[in-house]
């Protein structure tokens, strides 16, 4: 096979990569700034599970990523030497009112149902004890949930272990400043931004956000584009936080505590922004809400405040697989919010399927030829 074009030097871009390049493939990672300059290189890195109730393809999924995770992670930091700051720590959720108890008792049975992996279970607990140095008392008026499947990893950690895994082998080419600007599935060539053509045998496209117009120049007419970016933005406290502490979330508001003793707090969703780097009196207001839920942060020193575009597509599900138009051209983008614990396995089925040797499965409603059935459909 000629080489494997790989576009995106993301979260999703360097694990398809790495797949790639270990089934034998030749692969040439192109990136239009720098590895991680795009959502990947965030600062939250919280590993969210779905609800354990009305379980279906998307949530089960998404439940096998996550276990699988830990081993995968753990063979990467064995091979490089490197910290990916990855602990499965758990989740916190403050139950502020006695309905929100009321559902979350019926949610630890679906659980107990639903969280298997074969002799490993993990349980949605509705407790009232709160752990030390977590959510003030006013914030869980009810108790509160600690589940034990949630999780959390260092982004910037993560990439850079990808990339020194990737360094170790031969076959593996990364181009950085340089963007693609169009590709030519039939001749199996791709523009660079600057003026260069890549040559390819199969191109995975995993751009982010910057994947969509691509995406759409190849399809012809559509109703609307496949996907648009959501602006998050969030900022990196430095304080006195155990790093064993569970992920808290409620209501939008996610706290992560790392090892190295900065607390993540984000995320805004912002569907309408004017510049997508900036941050403004939304991240403030984020900030005084974390304060609130947990008092051990008032006063905390902002060492970084941040924001970034995640890609969310229109079907508003992870877009993977095959374009239904070019043999020779793969997708892999559109994660939103929950990339980081799933682009594993997302990169997996994507290079299982250009190998001709699947290995997973996907839910229907990730495909590729799925999400662009739909966007015809609404044209015609």
């Amino acid at each position: 096979m000629s080489e494997v074009l790989v576009v995106g030097g993301g979260i999703m871009g360097l694990w398809a990569a790495l797949m790639a390049a270990r089934a034998g493939m030749d692969v040439c990672l192109v990136e239009g700034r720098h590895i991680g300059a795009g959502a990947s290189g965030g600062i939250l890195g919280a590993l969210m599970p779905h609800m354990p109730d009305k379980w279906n393809a998307k949530k089960q999924f998404q439940f096998d990523a996550l276990v699988s995770l830990e081993s995968d992670v753990a063979a990467l930091e064995a091979e490089t030497g490197l910290s990916a700051g990855y602990r499965r720590s758990g989740r916190i959720m403050p139950l502020a009112k006695p309905h929100l108890r009321e559902i979350a008792l019926r949610h630890e049975q679906d659980a107990l149902q639903n969280w298997q992996a074969g002799d490993r279970r993990f349980f949605w607990h509705v407790r009232d004890e709160l752990p030390s140095g977590s959510l003030g008392a006013e914030a869980a008026a009810c108790g509160l949930v600690f589940d034990t499947l949630g999780g959390r990893l260092a982004p910037r950690q993560m990439l850079a272990v990808l990339r020194a895994a990737l360094a170790q082998l031969p076959n593996v080419r990364i181009v950085e400043g340089a963007g693609v600007r169009a590709i030519h599935p039939g001749p199996g060539r791709a523009e660079l931004d600057d003026g260069v053509d890549i040559a390819f045998g199969h191109c995975i496209l995993a751009a982010g956000v910057g994947s969509f117009p691509l995406i759409d120049t190849l399809c012809g007419p559509l109703h609307e584009p496949s996907g648009t970016g959501v602006k998050g933005q969030a900022a990196l406290l430095l304080a006195d936080v155990d790093p064993q502490l569970p992920v808290i979330f409620t209501d939008g508001v996610y706290i992560v505590a790392h090892d190295d003793g900065h607390v993540a707090v984000g995320s805004t969703s912002e569907n309408k922004y004017a510049d997508p780097l900036s941050t403004d009196e939304l991240l403030n207001e984020l900030l005084l809400r974390a304060e609130m839920l947990v008092p051990t942060l008032r006063g905390a020193e902002v060492v970084e405040r941040w924001a970034g575009i995640r890609p969310k597509s229109t079907g508003r599900e992870p877009m993977v697989g095959r374009h239904p138009d070019h043999e020779n051209l793969s997708v892999l983008t559109g994660g939103f919010k929950v990339s980081f614990g799933i682009a594993h396995r997302l990169a997996r089925f994507v290079v299982d399927e250009i190998a001709g040797q699947p290995t997973i499965e996907v839910p229907e409603s990730f495909l590729c030829r799925n999400h662009i059935a739909a966007l015809r459909e609404k044209h015609l």
